[in-house]
This record gives C-alpha cells, structure tokens and sequence, in this order.
C-alpha cells in the first residue's frame, strides 16, 4: 500500500527516556514520527509493522511517507501519527518483544504520543524522568494522579466516541429526509396501493 506523501514543516529529534525518535509536523498541521525510529526502540520489525498498519483502517490513514534529514543525508521514511501511535502499540503482543523491552513498550503506550506532540507544542523534547521515578513510588498521591489520568483519558475517548456517533446519527438522518424527498417527487400524494399498481401493470 502506498503511503501518503507528507512534506515536513518541521523536524525535531525528541529524546524519549534513553531513546531517541524522530518526529516532524507535516504540511498537514499533525505531529508524525518515524515508525522505524520507534521499532528499533523497541525491537520491532518495522516492514511487518508497516504492513500490519496498512491492514487497520484507522491506523492506514494516519500512515505517510516523507523525506527526513538525517546524518547521512536526506531519506525517505514511513511515518505514523503521533495520536495514533497508542492505538498502534496497543496491538503490539508483549510476547513478541523481549522481556527487557516489556516495560519500556508500556511507556510508549502511555506517554509517547503526549511528549511527541508537546515537542512541537511547548519545545519539551525530552520525557520528565523525575517526574516518572516518583510515579514509581506507592503513595496514595500517586494512586490518585493515575486514577485521574485514566479518567481523563477514558473521557477524552469518550467525547471523541460521542462526536463520531452524532456525526454519523446526523448523516443517517440526513440520508433519511433525502429519501423522503425523492419519495414524494416520485409519488406526490398518496402512496399507489396494490391494486392500482396492478392496474397501472
């Protein structure tokens, strides 16, 4: 499948914890990152990742290819949408990463699309590991901050879930007053019973 064309406004080395990925922000206004960059953190295979995004219809339309300036000069690289890459990730099978890289693959389902972004957004380009070691330690402070943050995010998917569905609600009834349009185009007044449709035949 071939991937959209993307040509970089912006492009931004982001360091996460000991890895570094690479990022741009696209003509198109959104954050993407390099997909390879984010399989070698992880130990992925990126063709197969690459293919098994081309197989996910929401995954494929956040999935481009654009040219990345890196030390050995100007290549062309797939890249995937930064709000996707949870999604992404979310289907990655832990048993098909080393049990070293299990750990670092469930901070990248939780944090990596939040600090690609805020890189184009506030300048941060590195993760906050202070802020990471504390969320490490038992307290009822750090019980509540993840409570929050779960909340939020199962809000936010909530409200876009909700957004999604008035769309397609409204399309619906859309398509509904059309057909009633043309019905009564096509049939003005009453509707032809059985018996004079037999007639008209």
């Amino acid at each position: 499948m071939a991937e959209k064309a993307l040509t970089p406004i912006e492009q931004k080395q982001v360091l996460f914890y000991e890895d570094e990925l690479t990022a741009v922000r696209a003509d198109d206004g959104r954050v993407y990152a390099s997909l390879r960059h984010m399989c070698d953190a992880l130990g992925l295979n990126a063709r197969g990742q690459s293919q098994r995004i081309d197989r996910h219809t929401v995954l494929s339309r956040g999935k481009g290819a654009c040219i990345l300036h890196t030390p050995g000069g100007e290549q062309t690289a797939v890249v995937l949408r930064a709000d996707l890459v949870p999604l992404w990730l979310a289907g990655v099978r832990t048993s098909m990463v080393k049990e070293e890289v299990r750990e670092k693959l469930e901070r990248f389902q939780q944090e990596a699309a939040a600090v690609l972004w805020e890189a184009f957004q506030e300048g941060r380009l590195a993760t906050d590991p202070t802020f990471a070691d504390l969320l490490e330690r038992d307290s009822e402070a750090v019980e509540a901050y993840k409570m929050i943050a779960a909340m939020l995010k199962l809000a936010r998917n909530q409200v876009l879930l909700e957004s999604r569905l008035d769309a397609h609600q409204y399309q619906i009834a859309d398509h509904e007053q059309r057909l009633e349009e043309i019905e009564q185009q096509l049939f003005p007044g009453d509707p032809v019973t059985q018996s004079q449709a037999m007639q008209v035949s």
